[in-house]
Formats: C-alpha cells, sequence, structure tokens
C-alpha cells in the first residue's frame, strides 16, 4: 500500500489527533477516578474492574474471571478475598466441579457498580451539556469512529439493559482501563 503524506495542519493529522485523544483520555479518567472515589475505601481500581466484570456475566469461574482480567488466578482470589470481606462478592464451589469457585456479586456489589456509573454518566453529561449542539454531534461521529476503529461497543442509552455498564469489552478480552 503507497505511504501517504500528511500535510502539517491537514485534516488527517495524526498527531493532532492523538494528542487531542490523549487530552481526552485524562479528563475521563479525572471523571473515572472522581466516580469512584466514593469506593476507594472499599474496592480499588483493579478490583472494580473485577465487580463490573461480574455484574456483565453474572456468576463466573475464578479461572474465567483472572483470564478476562488478565491477572493470575492466584491475583484474582486475593482480588476476589478483599471483594468478599467488603461485602461485595460471594463464592462458592461449583456444584458440578467442586474444584472450581464460582464468584458473584451480591446485591451491595451490584449497588457500587450501578452508582458509580451513573456518577460517571451525570458527570460526562454535565460536560456535554457544555457542547454547541454541532460539536455534540461531531463528537458523536468522531468518537463512534474511534470506539470502532478500537473494537469498542457502544454503551447504552440511559435507562437501558447495560451489558457493558463501563464499556469495557468482556467477551474474552477487557479493554484497558478505568
Amino acid at each position: 500500500m503507497p505511504e501517504r503524506e500528511t500535510p502539517v495542519g491537514a485534516l488527517d493529522d495524526v498527531d493532532a489527533v492523538t494528542r487531542a485523544v490523549l487530552t481526552a483520555s485524562r479528563l475521563l479518567v479525572a471523571v473515572s477516578a472522581r466516580s469512584l472515589a466514593a469506593v476507594e475505601d472499599r474496592a480499588t481500581v483493579a478490583q472494580f474492574r473485577m465487580l463490573v466484570v461480574l455484574s456483565t456475566r453474572g456468576t463466573t469461574k475464578l479461572v474465567e474471571l483472572a483470564e478476562l482480567l488478565q491477572v493470575a488466578p492466584s491475583t484474582a482470589m486475593r482480588m476476589v478475598d478483599r471483594l468478599i470481606a467488603a461485602g461485595l462478592a460471594d463464592r462458592r464451589a461449583n456444584p458440578a466441579n467442586r474444584r472450581e469457585t464460582l464468584l458473584t456479586l451480591t446485591e451491595e456489589g451490584r449497588r457500587v457498580v450501578e452508582d458509580v456509573t451513573a456518577k460517571r454518566r451525570a458527570e460526562i453529561a454535565d460536560i456535554v451539556e457544555r457542547l454547541r449542539p454541532t460539536e455534540r454531534l461531531a463528537l458523536i461521529g468522531a468518537l463512534g469512529a474511534f470506539n470502532r476503529a478500537g473494537g469498542e461497543p457502544q454503551a447504552p442509552s440511559e435507562g437501558a439493559p447495560d451489558p457493558h455498564p463501563l464499556g469495557w469489552i468482556t467477551d474474552g478480552a477487557v479493554a484497558p482501563g478505568i
């Protein structure tokens, strides 16, 4: 495929787009951190990721959860122990195979995921409301294209059933992030 030259200042300046996305990612990380602040005494960012995966998948084997989070099973077990101690998750032996551990969210764990997600959605909505309608429309198109290029499914509308509450892909790969 022939190389394309990108004139300085052109619309497809990869460096300019990359810088804009990096800046936006800093903003989104800050929003994420603020949304997690209320639960930071009960769950770390990594443990919250685990809660999100459990909320989207339901009861999950420990080994599968470790794979989804891309951590060692022993690390996943330590994370689970802390979540159980905090009252956010529960574990039981798999009745079909007593050597396997099944993990699930408690009602409190589900509420934590819902509350953090609601705070994040509200803060993002506040930011989006400051944009002009034409900027909002442009942002929808740009972020839609960016998400498709990265393989990330679209977040559901407010009030819709939420299979990916924070946007993480949970069908075999977890997108990095908070």
